[in-house]
């Protein structure tokens, strides 16, 4: 039996071969599970090393390296997997999240519906919200992507858990927000009202106004003319009394349109169109003619731009600043007033002009005068009601003008500002959206 082997030759040969299979098995057992990266094996040149650069490998730096949670379960809902984020969400060593059982991590009121999410159809992907409770007892509201897998020959869940708790703490500063919209809103619903109701009042006052309280004031002054024209000789002096009389009656009903005129300006302009503002200053320079006249002044009008507004509101603003720039001239010199217009970058706008509406460009019209000026410390106050910086036996007026003047610029979301010295003439300057 030339070559026979005997029989504990061979019994040794196959337990040689078995210890081998199950090495075998258990190396490529490893290779499918990703506990080894690398193999070295022995050939003629030696042992040599081999790296298993594959996709499965990719995959699981990948699951490790994600900021979502990553956990597997198998059919009893035990843990066989977990990655790293997960194991710190629940703030946990990775080896000792491994092998509970996820309802470990799950709150007691999440705890029903997750199971009867797991003992539902696992052939459908799922996504459902629940919250985990750490190992601390801290609380993570988590959104769970769930799919069923094959994994070693059984069906297993692998889930994503991404963390919703900044999600959750926007969502509740929004409703918080929101609720303090609300009452916002209701305070601003309740002010409008009010706000109404004072317009409301305001027009009535106005109509009184235009009606019951000018017909005394004409009373008085026609019933002074009779006396004067009448009684005469026989009052003496005191036709002064009553020429003083008169004259405050009159200053009276100016006083009155003036007001009317201010209450008039809306919030809100009634006719928005595209108007010509040399159109507009044509307009006021005809209306003015007859002063213009008598002072012989001289006034120079350049380009000026269209602008979106209300025709009769722009009217009443130029006519009150070129009035003013007749009435208040130095004695003994020729008014002169040079009216001009020029586009300003809002990036370029003086910090003192704050517009009401925000654009990028504004025109910017200089009304100029080579009047008596004013110490510009009073800048302030020469755009309130009833300001005046000269008395009334100086110059007749109300104080209202340039208030109107501020009114109409604002409705159109612009500023108005002025410059000057005494003197000198001053420059008011009006802003307004292009």
């Amino acid at each position: 039996m030339n070559g026979a082997k005997t029989y504990e030759q061979l019994v040794a040969e196959n337990a040689s071969l078995r210890w081998q299979l199950d090495e075998a098995t258990e190396t490529i057992q490893a290779i499918r599970t990703g506990q080894i990266d690398a193999l070295v094996v022995e050939g003629a040149a030696g042992h040599e090393l081999y790296t298993l650069k594959t996709a499965d490998q990719t995959y699981r730096i990948f699951i490790e390296t994600m900021n979502e949670g990553a956990v597997t379960l198998n059919q009893d809902g035990t843990i066989v997997y977990g990655n790293s984020t997960f194991a710190n969400m629940v703030i946990s060593p990775l080896s000792k999240v491994i092998g509970l059982s996820f309802n470990h991590f799950i709150t007691p009121d999440c705890q029903k519906d997750f199971a009867a999410l797991f003992t539902s159809n696992w052939t459908e992907n799922k996504k459902i919200e629940l919250t985990l409770s750490s190992n601390i007892g801290t609380v993570i509201p988590c959104q769970l992507s769930i799919t069923a897998m094959e994994l070693d020959g059984q069906t297993c869940l692998s889930m994503i858990l991404t963390d919703l708790t900044m999600q959750k703490q926007t969502q509740k500063l929004l409703k918080v927000n929101n609720e303090e919209l609300k009452k916002t809103v209701a305070a601003l619903e309740i002010s409008n009202q009010a706000l109404n109701r004072s317009n409301s009042n305001l027009q009535q006052f106005a109509y009184i106004a235009s009606h019951d309280l000018q017909e005394p004031l004409r009373k008085i002054q026609s019933f002074g003319d009779l006396l004067k024209s009448q009684y005469a000789d026989s009052l003496g002096e005191g036709v002064n009394h009553l020429e003083r009389m008169q004259l405050a009656a009159k200053r009276m009903s100016t006083l009155i349109k003036d007001l009317l005129s201010f209450s008039r300006i809306s919030t809100r302009q009634d006719t928005v169109t595209l108007v010509s503002l040399t159109g507009v200053i044509g307009i006021v320079l005809a209306d003015l003619d007859l002063r213009i006249q008598e002072t012989g002044a001289i006034i120079t009008v350049g380009p000026l731009p269209k602008i979106q507004g209300d025709r009769s509101q722009l009217e009443q603003l130029f006519q009150n600043l070129i009035s003013n720039a007749l009435k208040f001239r130095r004695e003994n010199t020729i008014p002169k007033v040079q009216i001009s217009a020029q586009i300003i970058p809002a990036a370029d706008l003086p910090a003192s002009v704050k517009p009401t509406q925000a654009t990028a460009i504004y025109h910017r019209i200089d009304v100029v005068d080579n009047g008596i000026g004013f110490d510009t410390k009073y800048i302030d106050r020469i755009f309130q009601v009833f300001q005046r910086l000269h008395g009334k036996s100086e110059f007749a007026g109300t104080g209202i003008g340039l208030a109107i003047c501020e009114k109409v610029t604002v409705n159109h979301g612009g500023a108005i500002t002025a410059n000057s010295q005494p003197n000198q003439g001053a420059t008011f300057s009006v802003y307004l959206p292009g």
